[in-house]
């Protein structure tokens, strides 16, 4: 069977790419059952929370189409999970299918999994294999192993701009620099994210809605609020998107304040640091807490600027449009003044696509990700 690894595991990764809006705060997974003549006989990918895992699907899969799958091979990206959570272990789903072999892109950083899975299926005589497509599930997966192994989300950090640097025109003028492929594009990007995160500053100053627009999702992403003084109006439209919730984080106790947002549906917590302000880095290990995968950073150039100040940013996702606004505007993020070049930011290039009009980069902060 190992000369159908690279045809098998790419159509594995395929089926766990279609996860990608739908099985959060799970990993997205894919699972192709192969038959002894190398045929696929079941595939399957990983549902909504509390659905069917991948391999789960692919079984199902098989079955509906009447296929034997004794003494078969399950390809999957992820180790099969080896606990009882809402749904049942699949290490042992595929063993008492049969299954005669598993080969695996890469163990499950879950503390509740970590091999135990792998264990389980050698224990019952199934063969293991583990590599194939490692790199590829990990990036598919980046703000999974992030909450795994660090606590807390993958930060990735939005902004459209001009070609020269510019998010918005002095007198705050931003809508539109980039154009509606990329902005389209870009909630994409949203719809991925287990949270999109904003200032309060920009709830007020533009009322937004803060969900996904245009773009097929089974789900709204939860949406963060950093608001210290417990600013945001509760009759704000953000509060009018079904099937998420809004967490909001202050930083000063506001009884009356805080009673109101809650009467919305809010979940407001206190979170200040030394200096009045939310503490970012409890707010990350909160958010971890809270089953977040990939937090969406779409914010002003002041809060950005505080997460790429304190080293939490982890991604950048930059539109460059090719427009020139000049001097005296606002770039993406605000902070510094350095004093040195060596004080940059030093970012890794991921990836460079041509959407619309525009041009979208992908840079990552050098040596994130390497879990």
């Amino acid at each position: 069977m190992t000369a159908h690894h690279p045809a098998f595991i790419t159509q594995a990764l395929e089926l766990a790419a279609q996860a990608l809006f739908l099985s959060n705060p799970n990993p997205r997974v894919g699972c192709v059952i192969v038959g002894a003549q190398g045929q696929a006989l079941g595939q399957g990918f990983t549902q909504q929370a509390g659905g069917p895992h991948a391999e789960v699907m692919a079984l199902r899969d098989a079955a509906a189409q009447g296929h034997d799958v004794r003494g078969a091979a399950a390809y999957v990206t992820l180790e099969p999970c080896a606990h009882q959570g809402r749904t049942g272990p699949c290490c042992d789903a595929l063993i008492a299918a049969g299954i005669a072999r598993v080969v695996a892109s890469v163990a499950d950083p879950n503390p509740l999994v970590a091999g135990q899975g792998f264990a389980r299926l050698r224990a019952a005589g199934v063969a293991v294999e583990v590599g194939p497509g490692a790199a590829e599930s990990r990036e598919l997966n980046i703000g999974f192993f992030s909450r795994m192994v660090r606590g807390q989300p993958w930060v990735r950090m939005k902004a459209a701009t001009s070609l020269d640097g510019v998010a918005a025109l002095a007198n705050g003028a931003s809508q539109w620099i980039t154009s509606p492929e990329a902005r389209s594009d870009g909630h994409a990007w949203r719809a991925r994210a287990c949270a999109v995160l904003t200032g309060v500053g920009t709830v007020l100053a533009d009322d937004p809605l803060l969900n996904v627009r245009g773009v097929a999702t089974p789900r709204q992403p939860h949406l963060v609020i950093l608001d210290s003084h417990l600013r945001t109006p509760p009759a704000a439209r953000l509060f009018g998107v079904p099937g998420r919730q809004v967490w909001i984080y202050t930083a000063h106790e506001d009884a009356e304040a805080a009673a109101a947002l809650r009467a919305r549906g809010a979940t407001v917590t206190s979170l200040p640091n030394a200096d009045g302000q939310v503490d970012l880095s409890a707010l990350l290990l909160d958010l971890g807490r809270r089953n977040v995968n990939e937090l969406h950073l779409e914010a002003g150039p002041r809060l950005s600027g505080a997460f790429v100040q304190a080293g939490l940013v982890d991604e950048l996702l930059l539109y460059l449009a090719p427009l020139l606004l000049g001097s005296g505007a606002r770039g993406p993020a605000d902070w510094g003044p350095l004093q040195a070049l060596s004080q940059g930011l030093a970012l890794e290039w991921r990836d460079m696509q041509r959407v619309g009009a525009d041009f979208r980069v992908l840079a990552r902060l050098a040596g994130r990700g390497n879990f």
